[in-house]
């Protein structure tokens, strides 16, 4: 029989849930979860893993070694049924008597949680995201704009924005990025980040870092986005109230822990896209191929240089 803790993550705020043992019910783990949110047990819907999936807590006599859960896992806590009455204010949550579960709030109690927002893989997905996190809507028309705003910025500069910085010349560049089928990385972000005035913070699930955007400028606010090797989603912050938040103060660092945290959970999970085996088509000859060496491969010997995501 093995102690478990877990990290308890609600609309309330962030907390720990100690003491649990492998032995543990269901039942008595939906008993100290609703302790701690708020919810009560017959609403309560877990959530564990990356990206978070509902676990099965519909038996409340099985032990927690049966579905799976393991210590040091993160815990998700949302209603299945929205309250039929207003929101009340959270309660501070109650200690467990008898010395069965502790809990302890880690730092000040934030009002939500980080959540990745799905936006399709159409080749203009970091486009899009930066639109999410701008507008807090998914526009998939935002991309024309803002590849608009890259190319005038690059054609101004010609000696910043060499063949050399580019991969080809300026002006081929120019008419390249502003073609829908032109995938935006690095460059287009650290344009947008100026033009926006926005640290943008891209976080890289395929090793597990944080590449910020805008860093030196102290810019005053910051938003987030989820970069798994080859596809971009945009981060925000889910709150109590049911509204979303998508731009953060630059000296926010409890959310930017969190974006850490988010980024090991995803890396040690295995979410992210291996280069060698994702599939791409080719825009001009419609060719399907496989992972990042046949598509230079094919663009060196056919001189295609248009990808697109499959």
């Amino acid at each position: 029989m093995s102690a478990l803790a877990f990290k308890v993550k609600s609309k309330n705020g962030q907390q720990v849930l100690k003491d649990l043992t492998s032995n543990s019910t269901v039942g008595e783990l939906k008993m100290f979860l609703s302790s701690l949110t708020d919810v009560s047990c017959e609403r309560i819907c877990v959530l564990c893993g990356y990206p978070p999936k509902p676990i099965d807590t519909s038996d409340d006599n099985k032990k927690l070694s049966d579905i799976g859960l393991k210590t040091g896992e993160t815990l998700i806590i949302e209603e299945k049924t929205a309250p039929a009455a207003p929101a009340q204010p959270s309660k501070p949550a109650k200690p467990v008597e008898n010395g069965v579960v502790s809990h302890e709030t880690i730092g000040p109690c934030r009002p939500g949680i980080l959540m990745k927002k799905v936006v399709p893989s159409d080749n203009s997905c970091l486009f899009t995201s930066i639109g999410f996190v701008l507008n807090g809507n998914v526009d998939t028309s935002v991309h024309t704009l803002m590849r608009q705003i890259i190319a005038m910025e690059v054609a101004s500069d010609v000696e910043t924005y060499s063949e050399a910085m580019l991969g080809r010349p300026n002006a081929e560049y120019c008419v390249w990025i502003q073609q829908p089928s032109s995938w935006g990385g690095a460059i287009e972000v650290a344009i947008l980040s100026r033009f926006y005035g926005l640290e943008m913070a891209v976080v890289d699930t395929l090793n597990a870092i944080i590449n910020r955007f805008g860093e030196d400028k102290n810019y005053g606010q910051r938003v987030f986005l989820l970069f798994d090797g080859v596809h971009y989603d945009p981060l925000y912050l889910e709150q109590s109230d049911g509204g979303i938040q998508t731009v953060f103060p630059a000296e926010d660092m409890d959310i930017y822990r969190e974006a850490e945290q988010l980024a090991h959970e995803a890396k040690s999970s295995r979410q992210f896209t291996d280069l060698n085996k994702f599939t791409l088509k080719c825009v001009v000859c419609n060719k399907l191929l496989t992972g990042q060496a046949e598509a230079q491969k094919h663009a060196k010997e056919t001189m295609h240089t248009n990808f697109g995501e499959v």
